[in-house]
């Protein structure tokens, strides 16, 4: 009997607990929901998009645009481009796990709420193109996980808060087009962007240039210490000349030694090009990133050329692709086309150009190192010795492919049609979220003249494509890269 007892004691205890678990998921998910909820009850939806949000429901995991981990926790609200009016509530703050924050694309306007440096764990936040007013919110400084922060082209007044130079994370800034004022700080993260993150603005020093280092002045001699500073002065001379000889000597026979040369020759600004967040690097930069492009950093060939793999000044590791000496000359206007149409994908799904460089005699693209590789290379070519990727894992990384293919295909302007989706082309960064990382043959499609088709072909792989192009307009395309040798 006592035994009976104790089981059934046992079972009531397990079920305790998980009676418990479910109550505390449910206590979460209705105070999200409620968050969530009043954001829709501030907005005004002329299309219905947030028809799904209905606040009898116990769960917002199951409303459109609205994605939840495995605890029912919501990280990622996606109403980009839904033609959604009126303002944003403070009660964005209680979503404790939220990752991407996408309300891009409408006519929000009002205050940033201050309780978004609430959002601990935030990844991007993309706030462009709205009609935000108001200052900056110094809070969100405290974002320590924070790698995309877009608020260009709003409203936004005042100076820029000096907390956020603080975020170490951030990769992507855009403060542009807005009606900030005072001085660009130019310590911590902020020093690794260029001043087109800022422009169009009214700030005072818009080349972000650091301050030259102050050389301290040494005292001046005293005429008693004249003459024993001449003798030893004399003496230090002869001293260093004996040394450098030989160093001199080495200097004349490398001269004499024909050496590859680079040169870096400026360019004529294209108004026509409009770069977005791009970093127009020197030939330099790129020579001493990868070595001067030795063969030992050689990730991939292709038919338009190779790629290398470069470490930047500022310590970051990038993939560089130096197109074939053949496919650059005189083609400056197809490159700079190439480049402009790569800065209208701009998505954490998509493979993002960080930057590219311009010669008459060199064209090259920049683009971020994945440590990962492709989904292909870890489905087949994993060693042995690590395990196989997780069901979990795989399904995040088909989500993340799905959000960077519907970007291009529903959100760009003009839209582009991939058209070579495969395992190879979709890139893993160093957190496994999926990168498209080649638009193929892509098709660039407007709607006001959907007779033009300008098809993009890639050399991704080093491989033949077998697709079609279409015949009113095709031309060869050198963007992405891979791994393959």
């Amino acid at each position: 009997m006592e035994r009976a007892v104790t089981v059934i004691s046992g079972s009531t205890f397990v079920c305790s607990v998980l009676l418990f678990q479910l109550i505390i998921s449910i206590v979460a998910a209705n105070s999200e929901g409620d968050a969530l909820n009043a954001l829709k009850n501030s907005l005004e939806d002329p299309n219905n998009i947030l028809q799904s949000w209905d606040a009898t429901l116990v769960n917002p995991c199951t409303w459109f645009h609205v994605t939840c981990n495995t605890e029912n926790s919501v990280t990622r609200v996606d109403l980009g481009n839904a033609l959604l009016s009126g303002q944003l509530v403070s009660q964005l703050g209680q979503l404790p796990n939220l990752q991407y924050l996408e309300l891009y694309g409408n006519n929000i306007s009002g205050k940033i709420p201050v309780e978004l440096g609430d959002l601990t764990n935030l990844v991007s936040l993309d706030l462009y193109v709205n009609k935000l007013t108001g200052t900056i919110p110094p809070t969100l400084g405290k974002l320590s996980k924070l790698r995309f922060l877009r608020l260009n082209n709003n409203g936004l007044t005042g100076t820029i808060p000096l907390l956020l130079t603080t975020v170490t994370s951030l990769q992507v800034l855009d403060l542009s087009n807005n009606n900030l004022t005072g001085d660009i700080p130019v310590n911590g993260s902020f020093s690794q962007f260029t001043p087109i993150s800022f422009r169009n603005n009214h700030l005072n020093n818009i080349t972000v240039s650091p301050p030259p280092p102050i050389v301290p002045t040494p005292p001046a001699p005293s005429a008693g210490s004249s003459a024993i500073g001449a003798i030893a002065g004399g003496f230090a001379a002869g001293a260093a000349l004996l040394f450098a000889a030989p160093a001199i000597a080495i200097a004349y026979w490398r001269r004499r030694k024909p050496q590859d040369h680079f040169f870096d020759v400026p360019a004529e600004e294209d108004p026509e090009v409009h770069l977005g967040q791009l970093k127009r690097f020197s030939l330099r930069e790129l020579q001493v990133a990868t070595d001067a492009f030795s063969n030992k950093n050689i990730l991939g060939r292709g038919g338009f050329g190779k790629v290398y793999k470069g470490r930047l000044a500022d310590g970051s590791l990038v993939a560089v692709k130096r197109l074939k000496e053949e496919r650059t000359q005189g083609g400056e206007l197809q490159f700079q086309t190439e480049v402009e149409m790569i800065s209208m994908a701009v998505h954490r799904n998509l493979l993002r150009l960080r930057g590219f460089c311009m010669t008459p005699t060199e064209r090259l693209l920049v683009y971020p190192y994945m440590a990962n590789g492709s989904v292909a290379s870890c489905l087949r070519d994993r060693p042995e010795s690590q395990s196989p990727l997780v069901w979990p894992a795989r399904k995040q990384i088909a989500l993340g492919a799905a959000r960077g293919l519907a970007y291009l295909h529903d959100h760009c302007d003009p839209k582009i049609i991939h058209r070579d989706v495969k395992a190879a082309n979709i890139l893993l960064d160093e957190e496994f979220e999926a990168v498209v990382g080649d638009f193929g043959l892509a098709k660039l499609m407007d709607y006001k003249d959907t007779h033009v088709t300008t098809a993009v072909r890639n050399a991704y792989d080093d491989y033949s494509c077998k697709c079609g192009v279409d015949d009113n307009s095709s031309r060869s395309s050198p963007i992405g890269y891979d791994y393959t040798q």
